[in-house]
C-alpha cells in the first residue's frame, strides 16, 4: 500500500500509527495474502480476532459510565446492539475503508469492498491495530467519535439515526435538513447508492448502502457523529 493511501486513511482516523505494518495488515483480507502467500503477507484475521474484544470492552465502558439507569441485561442488549457487523459496517462505510482494503483478484470483482462482513472485519482489525500501536486510549477516542458522543450511544438502541438526527436538528429554530443521492452504481441485482445530508445546505454527513433508505441512514449517523463533535 502507498504513503499517501495510509496517511489519507490516517487522516480519517485522526491517528498516526508508528509501525505503518501494522495498518497495512488491518486491511489485508485472507483473499489477498493467499494469493500473495511467497512475499509471507499475512491477513487481518488475528487482528480482527483482537479487535473484536477491543471494541467490546471500550462499547462495554462506555455504556457502564452513560448510561447508569441501565440494568445489566440492557446493557448486555445495548452493547450486542453495538457491536455488530450491521454496526460496524455503517461505520466502515463512514470511514470509507472500502476504498483501502486490499482483496484478492476474485474477491474484489465480486463485490468485496462493499460486503458488510468483510468490513466489519476490517473495523475490528483496524482498532486492534491503533490498539497495539498506541493503546487503549487511541481506541477509546475513535470509538467514542462515532458511538459514544451526542446522540449517538443515546439513540443507538431506536436504531433510526434520521429520526435521532432531526430531533437534534430541531432544537434549533430554522435549520433545514435535506438528504440528497450524489451517486448510484452497480448492477440493477447489486446497487449501491451514496447519500449526502446537507444541514442549511452545508454536507454533514455521506454514507453507502444496497439502498437509499440504507444510504440515507448511514450519511445520517455521520451527520450525528459530525454535529455532536
Amino acid at each position: 500500500m502507498n504513503e499517501q493511501l495510509i496517511e489519507s486513511l490516517e487522516k480519517k482516523l485522526n491517528y498516526t500509527f508508528k509501525n505503518k505494518k501494522l495498518l497495512e495488515t488491518a486491511l489485508t483480507h485472507s483473499s489477498y495474502a493467499n494469493e500473495n502467500k511467497k512475499n509471507g503477507t499475512s491477513s487481518n484475521e488475528r487482528l480482527e480476532f483482537l479487535g473484536d474484544s477491543v471494541l467490546g470492552m471500550t462499547i462495554a465502558t462506555m455504556i457502564y459510565k452513560m448510561k447508569t439507569e441501565l440494568p445489566e441485561g440492557r446493557m448486555t442488549r445495548l452493547r450486542s446492539e453495538l457491536v455488530c457487523e450491521k454496526s460496524l459496517a455503517l461505520m466502515a462505510d463512514t470511514l470509507g475503508i472500502g476504498e483501502y482494503l486490499m482483496l484478492g483478484y476474485g474477491e474484489d470483482k465480486n463485490g468485496g469492498r462493499e460486503r458488510p462482513s468483510i468490513l466489519a472485519d476490517a473495523v475490528e482489525a483496524i482498532l486492534a491495530a491503533m490498539y497495539l500501536d498506541g493503546g487503549i486510549k487511541t481506541v477509546e477516542k475513535l470509538v467514542s467519535t462515532y458511538f459514544g458522543k451526542g446522540a449517538m450511544l443515546l439513540n443507538y438502541e431506536n436504531s433510526d439515526f434520521k429520526t435521532s438526527l432531526q430531533e437534534v436538528i430541531q432544537e434549533k429554530p430554522g435549520q433545514t435538513l435535506s438528504y440528497h443521492v450524489v451517486d448510484e452504481s452497480g448492477p440493477d441485482h447489486m446497487k449501491s447508492y451514496t447519500v449526502e445530508v446537507r444541514l442549511n445546505g452545508n454536507v454533514i454527513g455521506r454514507g453507502k448502502g444496497k439502498s437509499k433508505k440504507d444510504a440515507e441512514q448511514s450519511a445520517a449517523r455521520m451527520g450525528l457523529t459530525e454535529i455532536s463533535r
